[in-house]
């Protein structure tokens, strides 16, 4: 099961109150302003700041 589009119509960062998008692999929410993902765990967005990962992380 992945995330509804309904709820990522509605969704929203956390800390800057962006739109959240999908990654590819559908594991993270990705938030384009702040440029950082929040992990989704058994179909649960855990839309917590301390839980973030830097999207500057994975370019190396």
């Amino acid at each position: 099961m992945t995330i509804k589009n309904e709820l990522l119509e509605i969704i929203c960062c956390p800390v800057c109150k962006s739109n959240l998008k999908l990654d590819e692999s559908g594991d993270f929410l990705i938030c384009d302003k702040c440029k950082v993902k929040y992990p989704i765990e058994d179909d649960i967005p855990i839309l917590l700041a301390d839980k973030a990962v830097s999207l500057n992380e994975n370019k190396r």
